[in-house]
């Protein structure tokens, strides 16, 4: 078993400094902290996202729809959905990609022809 405080773990640096929790063909967990006024810009990736938020407040868009998450919400998003997620006075999230890497993630990988 593993386990993590994910309110303790350091993130020094917000957006720029995500921490890699746990990462296998199965799904990727990652720790983001999103200091205020920072955002993840609109994206997209080639996995299932899951992202829970774990401290603060975070604004999420995606499909011209905009909910605010708060401690405690839970987003779920299809492989290539786009989406962007800001706070504008801090947040921490859980970001989880799944299957990890998705089909065609890398450019050129037999999986994308």
């Amino acid at each position: 078993m593993q386990s993590w405080n994910l309110r303790e773990i350091s993130t020094p640096g917000g957006s720029v400094s995500p921490v890699v929790l746990r990462s296998d063909a199965a799904a990727r967990a990652v720790l983001i902290s999103l200091e205020p006024g920072q955002a993840l810009g609109e994206h997209q990736v080639k996995e299932r996202a899951l992202v829970s938020v774990i401290d603060g407040e975070v604004r999420v868009e995606s499909g011209g729809e905009t909910v605010k998450g708060v401690a405690g919400s839970f987003f779920s998003f299809d492989a290539d959905e786009r989406r962007s997620i800001s706070a504008e006075t801090g947040a921490r999230i859980l970001l989880v990609l799944a299957p990890w890497p998705g089909e065609g993630h890398y450019r050129g990988d037999e999986k994308s022809l």
